[in-house]
């Protein structure tokens, strides 16, 4: 009986490693999409294949979402002279 419980212990261990595992993978490809929109935010605002989902939030503000799961939302301040991106805010938005 102890070995079964043991079995069933080790199997619900593995099985929530290798589900934070997959959940990093994803974490990091969402931020790595952000990450591109943000440093070409000022090219990629007109593009239609762009990773992101891009929305004007007043004046030079931009906030820019991931497509995929989980979906990362940050705030960018676009400086017009120099074309700089500046993060302002990261959030994770939660379904």
């Amino acid at each position: 009986m102890l070995v079964i419980q043991l079995e069933r212990l080790v199997t619900t261990e593995v099985m929530s490693i290798n589900t934070y595992a997959e959940s990093q993978k994803e974490f990091i490809a969402a931020e790595k999409d952000l990450l591109e929109c943000e440093q070409h935010l000022s090219n990629i605002a007109v593009s239609e294949n762009s990773p992101c989902h891009i929305q004007s939030a007043g004046k030079n503000l931009w906030l820019l979402s991931s497509k995929s799961k989980p979906r990362l939302e940050i705030l960018i301040f676009l400086d017009e002279k120099t074309n700089i991106a500046t993060r302002l805010n990261w959030r994770q938005n939660f379904e």
